[in-house]
């Protein structure tokens, strides 16, 4: 015997395949929500997002991390982000999607399902350069606080071209811009914001003011712009603060240095400080925080988005991992335990899928009265519980591969990527908590008991799990008063939609098994703990990424 061992019983890694074709799901979900979307552009991004050549740019711009440059080589600071040419890859790639400002030129029918479906998709493949082409997409609502700025910067932020150099304006073909809120002192709780902001005339675009402080979380500084938040004379305001003026020299924005992240390697998040740096007014001063929530907002849709894509990829390889690993005389996907498993994450990745979808369709139809007041609630409702769920899931996924799992080379090391990554979406733009007590502040913003009614009424009469938690909604809403519960209503909220969803688009084996685990009670307190007379087989070959 010439050799210690022959290779076998391992499988082909998840590659070269349609991530939106092979989607069942998802492509229900746009059916339901948006039936007049074409789906043709997704398709083509589902081939691209699933070839070998763009998981290589993924593995690369995760291994070859961002690298800070404050000063050239004479001593000049030039503050600067280094990036490997495969970040670039993934940025033109999703800018050219479509995936940050187009929606807002509204050239679709339901712009902002068919760009929440990209962005999904994108995440599969990679989802930390997503963060800059999330904020580019968020930004446009609050910019319009400032019509100079918006009159000169939204086109350039809808553009398909990605320049990643540092240039005027006027020299570029498109721009990516981001956000600054959070200080050292304050996190979440940005009142206590110290940077300070001093009157400096005004211009074209405005008032212009400089800023002086610091912000503790910057996030993509390479960005050519952001909206940040800082103390004017009337308090608490938001402005625009360009990277390059509009005279071509630099503002005076000095990153400090680069966060040493637990995942999220790709994107640069930045320790900065401003020394009389030049930013414009964007709103009223003194109306700095809902002025930047409103960009917020969209961020927190993202959050939902893209914890339910990594929730997707996750499954998508432990199902392609365990239809080929034999365990014990069979393939381990046959095994009755295994078999729990899978369909149990199949579920929780389904209502992941369908609630962050239906979210999307609230920013699509916003002139009316119901989606206006669905986006209020569903926002941190979808974004507290979709993504409070991603690290467990994404453990729960690392396990049915083993140690195979666990390391980060090769097809299936993409999961210990996911897992990393996956606590990033539960704590940016707002951890539980924060979302738990805005849930609470929009049920004070209309009649959110009639509009949880209306929203759960097609499903009535099919579920008796549902129509139980439906029926007692109403009197633990009105009864909220005190913030201590209010996770558990965020919880129950979200399952309930997430049920009536199923109900409404799925098959029923998905539906009843989601119904009667997360509703009835017959399930565990981990997953692979469905009951014993659920259909297995299909809620897996519904799932299968093949």
């Amino acid at each position: 015997m010439d050799t210690t061992h022959e290779v076998f019983n391992q499988p082909t890694p998840l590659v070269d395949y349609n991530l939106f074709d092979t989607h069942r799901p998802l492509r229900d979900a746009l059916k339901f929500n948006a039936p007049a979307l074409q789906t043709t552009q997704l398709h083509e991004l589902g081939a691209t997002l699933g070839s070998a050549a763009m998981q290589t740019h993924a593995r690369l711009a995760n291994i070859h991390t961002p690298e800070l440059h404050t000063h050239d080589r004479f001593g000049r600071r030039i503050d600067e982000v280094e990036f490997h040419p495969s970040y670039h890859a993934l940025m033109t790639a999703a800018v050219g999607a479509g995936l940050h400002g187009t929606p807002w030129t509204g050239t679709s029918a339901s712009p902002h399902v068919l760009r929440a479906a990209g962005f999904m998709l994108f995440t599969e493949l990679e989802p930390s350069i997503l963060c800059p082409i999330s904020m580019t997409y968020a930004v446009t609502p609050a910019l319009r606080g400032n019509a100079g700025v918006h009159a000169d910067w939204g086109p350039k932020l809808a553009s398909l071209w990605y320049d990643p150099a540092l240039k005027p304006l006027h020299d570029k073909p498109g721009v990516t811009m981001g956000m600054g809120m959070t200080e050292k002192q304050g996190g979440s709780d940005v009142r206590a914001n110290t940077t300070q902001a001093v009157r400096d005339g005004s211009d074209a675009w405005g008032e212009r003011y400089a800023i002086t402080g610091h912000k503790w979380f910057f996030s993509a500084p390479m960005c050519d712009a952001f909206l940040i938040l800082a103390q004017a004379p009337a308090g608490l305001s938001c402005f625009f603060l360009p990277r390059v003026l509009p005279d071509g020299t630099r503002n005076a924005i000095h990153i400090q240095r680069l966060k040493d992240k637990l995942g999220n390697k790709a994107n640069a998040s930045s320790e900065v400080e401003f020394h009389g740096a030049s930013a414009w007014l964007v709103g009223e001063e003194g109306r700095g925080i809902p002025q930047i929530l409103e960009m917020g907002t969209m961020t927190r849709l993202d959050c939902s988005l893209g914890t339910s894509g990594l929730m997707r990829q996750a499954l998508g390889i432990a199902l392609n991992h365990t239809a080929q690993r034999q365990a014990f005389g069979k393939p381990l996907v046959e095994q009755p335990l295994m078999k729990n498993v899978l369909a149990d994450l199949a579920l929780e990745s389904e209502a992941a899928t369908a609630l962050a979808i239906r979210l999307a369709r609230a920013f699509d139809q916003q002139s009316d009265a119901h989606e206006n007041l669905m986006a209020r609630l569903l926002t941190p409702v979808a974004k507290f519980w979709i993504c409070k769920r991603g690290s467990h899931f994404a453990q729960e996924a690392m396990e049915c591969l083993g140690g195979n799992g666990y390391v980060e080379e090769g097809g299936e090391g993409i999961l210990a990527r996911i897992y990393r990554e996956m606590p990033l979406n539960s704590i940016w733009e707002g951890a539980g908590n924060i979302m738990a007590l805005d849930l609470l502040r929009g049920l004070r913003k209309g009649d959110a008991v009639a509009a949880l009614a209306h929203e759960l009424a097609p499903a009535r009469g099919q579920q008796a799990a549902l129509d139980r938690l439906a029926d007692a909604l109403p009197a633990r809403i009105e009864a909220m008063a005190s913030e201590t519960e209010a996770r558990r209503l965020a919880q129950d909220v979200a399952l309930a939609v997430q049920a009536a969803l199923l109900v409404q688009t799925a098959p029923a084996a998905v539906a009843d098994a989601f119904c009667a685990s997360r509703l009835g009670g017959d399930w565990g307190q981990a997953f692979g703990t469905l009951g014993a007379g659920t259909d297995f087989d299909s809620i897996i070959q519904r799932a299968q990424p093949r």
